[in-house]
């Protein structure tokens, strides 16, 4: 499907409900500051604030959209949904323009405000919305009638994945799913599932099938006897930017887990590949950069005592840096003060311990209240890191934790972070097995991501600091 196109539609319709809504807040503006006015055409197009507002203004509702996410799987709207977000967002963006332009009016009553706001919300809100039922509409009807589709593999060959392939289907309307194949998960020399679609190989295959094929949906649906391999089906699905749903037991349904999008679709659980959404993704990035900038410029005094401290204690640079992974496994050079002797790894990567000989006196100092990390502040500017998300490693422990506990490999999805939960509730890991102990943290970070959760971690990271507990 070209996502490019659909993306363009939406541009263009929401560039010309902002315009139209914008001409006839202007029109409604123009004459209620004179209702004597002979020519309202004239007295509009004559104005040059309205050629400014025409212009910029939809530009502006592009840039808000972008941050809201609204042209983020653009092919999978729901029109009632799609409903209560413009409407929404309707309200924050005509309140923005209201307060940054409008506020300052001449109006003989403060009434006159309220009407203005008024015209401007209904007539952006239900232009919007109108262009945007209408694609999603257009949309909705090629997909239930399968005209368009979204490349589906099945996980799993058995009962499960047997019935579930027959609910998708059999259903009254088309959600879209086109089943390419199934993946299997145990060895069987007959599957139930491949008389209906065609086993494409083991689900260790998984990642290789999707770029092949260009598979947008991933089903996880194995049998009961087959649950002791989820998470390592999880961990395999999650390397690619695929959406995966997973068929739901008696338990979650009772707890409330499976949400259901559409009427006439199969109940599945579904995991979408963005973890945040797209406007606190932005508000992050964002929240990075302010506050490294500013606790660069607060600890400047810091840095020269820290860098004095480091050179009366032991010889060798203040700083040292060394290869990371990160974002999507990429390789990144991490920057920190020197808190061991020099040469510390000359036989080989090596774990710290509490007592460990190589640290300095100074060093230890450093670590208990997390001087060490400050010069990460750097690393967070440039994008490499974040202020919160889970501690990078280096790929010689990468590869032994993975061996015991494939999903540390999920942590790539994010940026590592200069904190994280697993440092606020476990600290420095001196061993393989305390950094798998450390992990279960880092994964329900991931699971739980959100503003409101990396506020949490910095405050009690700085309880940390200042009460010198850190491990």
């Amino acid at each position: 499907m070209n996502t490019t196109l659909q993306t363009i539609k939406y541009l263009i319709a929401d560039y010309l409900a902002a315009a139209l809504a914008w001409t006839l807040f202007f029109a409604y503006r123009k004459y209620s500051f004179d209702t004597n006015i002979d020519n309202l055409y004239q007295s509009v197009i004559g104005d040059q604030k309205y050629f400014y507002g025409v212009l910029f203004i939809p530009l502006a509702w592009w840039v808000f959209y972008s941050i809201l996410g609204t042209y983020n799987r653009i092919y999978r709207k729901s029109r009632i949904r799609e409903l209560g977000l413009t409407f929404i967002s309707s309200i924050i963006g005509v309140s923005i323009i209201f307060f940054s332009l409008i506020l300052d009016d001449d109006v003989k009553e403060n009434s006159q405000l309220f009407d203005f706001i008024m015209v401007l919300f209904f007539s952006h809100f239900t232009l919007t919305a109108t262009f945007r039922f209408i694609i999603t509409s257009f949309t909705a009807y090629k997909i239930h009638n399968q005209i368009i589709g979204f490349n589906t593999l099945i996980i799993g060959g058995n009962g499960n994945a047997t019935d579930i392939y027959l609910d998708i289907e059999n259903q009254f309307r088309s959600s879209g799913n086109k089943i390419i194949g199934f993946l299997s998960v145990n060895d069987s020399p007959d599957y139930k599932l491949s008389q209906y679609a065609t086993h494409m190989g083991s689900y260790k295959d998984a990642v290789k099938i999707i770029d092949e094929y260009a598979i947008e949906e991933a089903i996880v649906a194995i049998d009961p006897s087959e649950h002791d391999k989820i998470k390592s089906i999880i961990t395999i699905l999650g390397r690619s930017k695929i959406i995966i749903k997973v068929i739901p037991d008696m338990h979650d349904i009772l707890l409330g887990s499976v949400k259901m999008t559409a009427i006439f679709q199969a109940p599945l659980i579904q995991i979408y590949p963005e973890i945040m959404p797209q406007w606190q993704v932005v508000l992050k990035r964002l929240m990075d950069i302010f506050v490294s900038i500013i606790a660069i410029i607060l600890l400047s005094p810091v840095f020269l005592f820290t860098a004095i401290g480091i050179k009366l204690g032991s010889k060798g640079p203040v700083f040292y840096s060394q290869e990371r992974i990160g974002l999507q496994g990429k390789a990144f050079k991490m920057l920190k003060f020197r808190t061991m002797v020099q040469n510390a790894e000359e036989n080989g990567p090596q774990l710290s311990s509490d007592d460990d000989p190589r640290i300095t006196k100074f060093g230890k100092f450093m670590r208990k209240v997390r001087l060490d990390e400050i010069p990460q502040f750097f690393t967070v500017l440039k994008g490499e890191m974040s202020l919160v998300g889970y501690r990078p490693e280096r790929q010689f422990f990468i590869d032994q934790i993975a061996e015991s506990a494939p999903h540390y490999k999920l942590l790539l999805k994010i940026k590592p972070g200069i904190t994280s939960w697993g440092q606020v509730k476990f600290g420095y890991a001196s061993t393989v097995e305390e950094m798998i102990e450390r992990l279960k943290y880092d994964i329900l970070y991931l699971e739980n991501m959100s503003i409101a959760v990396d506020i949490k971690i910095m405050f009690y990271t700085l309880l940390i600091v200042a009460t010198g507990r850190g491990k």
